[in-house]
């Protein structure tokens, strides 16, 4: 049926421990498969600034961030939930998608689920 979402398996949960990621191909797709405290998060590796291989960068990390709650002192937030783009280092929320630097722009979100240990995207 067109437009119908497939389950695409892509290993299995062992290869994909907590604090790490790895791109895998689906179909004419590279996918990040990133697993932040257990949970696995599903990103394009694709930067839309200048299409760089968003999620072939070699860590995740935390970023700075100022509040008006907190009186705009630079915080520490996000830890372990950031990728940056080895490009030019625009930086991502991996569980929601959005650029830090431009919240307009936000990356497609791809849902990944696990069944009887074997890791799969939907598309």
């Amino acid at each position: 049926m067109a437009g119908e979402r497939r389950k695409h398996p892509v290993g299995r949960l062992s290869e994909f421990p907590p604090g790490t990621h790895r791109v895998v191909r689906v179909g004419r797709r590279e996918v990040g498969i990133f697993n932040i405290r257990g949970t696995l998060y599903g990103l394009p590796n694709l930067c839309p600034h200048q299409t760089g291989p968003l999620c072939e960068g070699k860590t995740t990390t935390g970023t700075l961030i100022a509040r008006r709650e907190n009186g705009w002192r630079l915080e520490w937030a996000y830890e372990g939930e950031i990728v940056a783009c080895p490009w030019h280092g625009l930086e991502y929320h991996i569980p929601t998608g959005r650029c830090l630097a431009f919240p307009e722009i936000t990356l497609r979100c791809y849902e990944v689920v696990v069944e009887d240990g074997e890791v799969k995207v939907i598309l």
